[in-house]
């Protein structure tokens, strides 16, 4: 309700070409806000508005906006407009910035750049986007190991507002190789006239110029860092990772793979622009490799349609094992691929939790077979369907919990994301192989009675 009527006050401000209010409301915004509240306006208001509001308070929102609405406003700010927001901007974000736009949008935005900042923009978009260079900063403080702390402190100040994070200090030596970080509190409480050689941590955590952004992201949560010095083969400084791109990389990853368990491929919600034929050229390829898939399931009741036509009743009970089987794949697919995920679970210890799953899984098929045995037998008042069903359910949710388990291992040790393994793949596996142990079950009883 704040935020409509924000965009309310902004809008009527704009209406009456009121540049004193418009001041005033942005002033008042964090980025973020701001970012939001940009992205509610025309483009006739944004253009009424860029002169009025602070450049410098502009950019730090940039990396917030949405692609439309940054478009919008590269085209209204001038040359000179789109210089001052460059130079303010974290050099991280302006390479996501470049990496959005066309070869030629990107090298007429360089050219506003100072030189050496050009420079190293350019570096930054060589690396990988998702690897740690890719989403990597090069704006911190590094000090050299023979300064003293009070040197360090005065160097800090001269250089602190063109940092993105000022609580850890990384010690370097002339070839910028890292030795070692200290954060600001260690610094500030320090003898002034100690070296910094004396009083840095020299064991450092850090991230390899190559490291997956997901990999960087779980050792800065594993190890509660608010940044991670990014280094080369060779352990020369090139950045730091701070804890904001962290976030956005633990969000991108985790929307990532909910969009993979369900069998579809990225689909921003909000991105309107896409349009109805975008959303259904994502979807359509899974859905009819599923479709095809899922036509297994009926050739496994084809192949046994004898059995079925000579106790019909079996029918009744297939919706409930084939969805008890899923539920249960799913329980110990879920448990993998977020193991997988945050790094509790490697190849290493496969076998061991899945002996745990077997027995978990075993525990809970023998419980889940007792009861749908016991309602088989009073529901139909045989003790072959109740023997049929209880049978098929001990041994499908056991197939299940086996099949969710080692899956995800499979497709991780052949270098593929296990989430890919999730959600419909692995209910239409679970679903084929519960009809197939079922059918075979009421097979063979059948030839006994």
């Amino acid at each position: 309700m704040e935020a409509e009527k924000l965009i309310a006050e902004v809008k009527a401000a704009v209406d009456n070409k009121d540049k004193v209010k418009i001041k005033e409301i942005f002033s008042q915004l964090y980025p973020a806000d701001m970012a939001e509240l940009v992205a509610e306006l025309s483009s006739q208001e944004l253009k009424f508005i860029i002169p009025v509001i602070s450049l410098e308070k502009l950019a730090f929102s940039f990396s917030e906006l949405d692609t439309n609405t940054r478009n919008v406003l590269l085209n209204f700010l001038t040359p000179q407009q789109l210089k001052v927001v460059l130079n303010e901007m974290y050099s991280d974000d302006v390479a996501d910035l470049l990496g959005e736009l066309t070869i030629g949008q990107s090298k007429e935005l360089l050219k506003l750049m100072k030189n050496k900042d050009a420079q190293q923009i350019q570096k930054l978009l060589g690396y990988d986007e998702e690897s740690a260079g890719g989403i990597m900063t090069t704006e911190y403080l590094a000090v050299k190991d023979d300064k003293t702390v009070e040197e360090a402190l005065n160097k800090i100040r001269e250089i602190s507002t063109k940092t993105e994070m000022i609580y850890y200090i990384y010690i370097i030596n002339p070839n910028k190789d890292l030795l070692g970080v200290i954060s600001m509190r260690e610094l500030l409480t320090a003898d002034a006239q100690k070296k910094l050689r004396e009083i840095m941590h020299s064991k450092v955590i850090k991230a390899t110029v190559n490291m997956d952004q997901e990999e960087v992201a779980n050792q800065m949560s594993k190890y509660d860092l608010l940044a991670i010095p990014v280094v080369n083969n060779h352990n020369q400084l090139l950045g730091i990772i701070t804890v904001d791109d962290a976030l956005d990389v633990i969000e991108e990853e985790a929307t990532e793979d909910i969009y993979k368990m369900a069998a579809t491929s990225e689909f921003e919600i909000t991105a309107a622009e896409e349009g109805i034929l975008s959303g259904v050229f994502k979807r359509l390829p899974w859905l009819i490799i599923l479709l095809f898939a899922s036509m297994l399931s009926g050739t496994v009741i084809g192949t046994f349609s004898e059995s079925l036509s000579e106790v019909v009743a079996l029918a009744f009970f297939i919706p409930t094992l084939t969805g008890t089987g899923g539920n249960a794949g799913t329980q110990s697919l879920a448990i993998v691929v977020r193991g997988i995920a945050t790094g509790d679970l490697d190849r290493d210890k496969m076998f061991h939790h899945l002996f745990r799953e077997v027995r978990v899984g075993a525990t809970t098929a023998l419980i889940c077979g007792l009861i749908i045995s016991l309602i088989a037998f009073f529901w139909q008042g045989t003790y072959f369907i109740g023997a049929v069903v209880g049978l098929a359910m001990f041994f499908t949710i056991i197939t299940a919990t086996l099949v969710g388990t080692t899956i995800p291992f499979i497709i991780d040790y052949l270098g593929a994301d296990p989430a890919v393994a999730a959600g419909p793949f692995i209910t239409t596996l679970i679903d084929v192989s519960g009809l197939f142990i079922y059918f075979s079950l009421a097979k063979v009883l059948l030839q006994h009675l």
